[in-house]
This record gives C-alpha cells, sequence and structure tokens, in this order.
C-alpha cells in the first residue's frame, strides 16, 4: 500500500485546488469530509472520484472494520497525518475525506412541494449549510437561491448540511425576482420575511407559498418586497429585534409542519 508523503504530488495538489469555488466549478467536483458524509454519500450512490484516507491519524481508527469494507469499494489513496492536514480545514479531523462529482443541474422546480424555499443573497457558508438540513429535514427536495448567495459546494457549508447536500436539488437563479415571479404564476404566494409589518409566522396558511428569506445583513431585498404577498416576522418577546438567518428559517419551517400535523396531512 502506497502512502502519499509528499505535498507536490499531483492528486494532493488536485485536491487542495478544490478549496476554491473556481476549481470546483471547472471539475465539476468537490470535497466531502467525515466518515458521516463519507457514508451518506455512499448510501445516497453519489459519483466518488476518490476517497483520501489518513494512514497515521488517531481519528480514522474509529472507523469500523464494516465501514472500512464499504470505503475500500472505491478508488482510496492513503496520505500521512502532515499531509492530511494540509488538505482539511476542520480543527479535529476524522482523518477521511472524499472528492464527488456534482450531479447534473435540475433547473426544473417542482411545484407539487406545498412550499418553496428561496434564498435572497445568504452569504455565511454555515447559516447555508443549516438552512440546506433544514429544508431536507421537513421533508422539502428543493431550494431556490439567488446567483449572489454563498457557493452551496464551499466544504464549511457541504459539512453543515450534514448529508442533506445529496437529497435537495439546489436551483441558482440568475435573477431571483424574474424567478419568484415564475413561480407566483404557478399559483404561489410570496411571503417575505420582515420587521416592518404586524402579521406573524403563525397567522400564515403554509400552502403554495414561497417563502423569501433574506441576507444576514441587508434582509430581502426591496424589489423582491415590492412583488410579495405577505409579509411575515417572529415575534419575539425580548429586546433582541432579529434573528441569525438559519435560526429564523427553522422557527418559520416548523411552524409549516406544525399546521401539517394538525392537518394530518403527515403520512
Amino acid at each position: 500500500m502506497q502512502i502519499i508523503s509528499s505535498k507536490e504530488n499531483e492528486q494532493i495538489k488536485h485536491i487542495k485546488k478544490l478549496k476554491e469555488k473556481k476549481f470546483r466549478d471547472e471539475t465539476n467536483e468537490f470535497l466531502i469530509e467525515g466518515i458521516k458524509l463519507v457514508k451518506e454519500a455512499i448510501y445516497e450512490k453519489q459519483d466518488i472520484k476518490q476517497i483520501v484516507i489518513c494512514d497515521d491519524c488517531e481519528k480514522t481508527l474509529d472507523i469500523t472494520k464494516e465501514e472500512m469494507y464499504d470505503i475500500a469499494k472505491y478508488n482510496c489513496i492513503y496520505v500521512t497525518k502532515k499531509i492530511f492536514e494540509t488538505l482539511t480545514d476542520v480543527k479535529a479531523p476524522q482523518g477521511i475525506l472524499a472528492i464527488v462529482k456534482k450531479k447534473v443541474e435540475n433547473t426544473k422546480i417542482n411545484f407539487k412541494e406545498d412550499i418553496i424555499v428561496a434564498l435572497d443573497d445568504i452569504q455565511d457558508p454555515g447559516n447555508l449549510g443549516t438552512i440546506l438540513r433544514t429544508v431536507d429535514s421537513i421533508g422539502l427536495t428543493q431550494l431556490v437561491v439567488s446567483k449572489n448567495t454563498a457557493d452551496v459546494f464551499n466544504p464549511k457549508v457541504v459539512r453543515s448540511t450534514m448529508g442533506a447536500i445529496f437529497r435537495v436539488n439546489i436551483i441558482k437563479s440568475e435573477d431571483l425576482k424574474t424567478s419568484l415571479q415564475e413561480i407566483k404564476k404557478q399559483g404561489f404566494e410570496i411571503v417575505v420575511s420582515s420587521l416592518h409589518t404586524k402579521n406573524n409566522i403563525y397567522d400564515l396558511d403554509y400552502k403554495n407559498k414561497v417563502i423569501v428569506i433574506g441576507n444576514e445583513a441587508n434582509g430581502v431585498k426591496e424589489e423582491i418586497i415590492n412583488i410579495a404577498d405577505k409579509k411575515i416576522k417572529i415575534p419575539m418577546l425580548g429586546r433582541t429585534e432579529s434573528l441569525n438567518a438559519s435560526v429564523a428559517t427553522g422557527i418559520i419551517l416548523y411552524e409549516y409542519v406544525r399546521q401539517k400535523l394538525n392537518f394530518g396531512d403527515v403520512p
């Protein structure tokens, strides 16, 4: 078994480049890291191009024999701890990562789902990944993102999704306002989160709605607020005026879940 110990190795150089969005776009590949994400990728039958295993990392010993048996079916390379540390951004890495081929983009919106979530220039990778995970947790299969939203294949976003990135279709909109107007033509109402309304999230009937979540600093853009059918806010009893974007999204979407449970719409 060959163990790569040189940072000049071409495979190592390739993996390092995948930290850059430009190279991810050029190759249509992205990185996943950690045993859970690798297992999820295997389970979801993703196109795994290569698995990188740290030969002398302590955490790698936590991988069971059964897991290693599944992993060994793929193209695996082994590297030293020193090399692995140049590939990871994680403070306490588990000693395993993989290169995954991006799925062919599906730009068609599924109008059969009760609600559609759209992101207006969300910038923080952690927020984006957590929102993806939340969307997956409530049974939705798609997420519409504006062109200036953070890259969904950023390693931090991918880690935050905890595998949801393999199940949720990301639909990138070059012009979010136009996309929302097209969704509206399909019988959906546009709902934006806003502090400038008396209507709260519990006043809304979550049927045929597209929920727009705004940028962390600036909120939803004015041009989108102007075409919205409804504005909602999360009621707060304390002095805080607003919440983290991913937290706010979770609260809104789980009101949708509560309503489905109350009306017996969940199988």
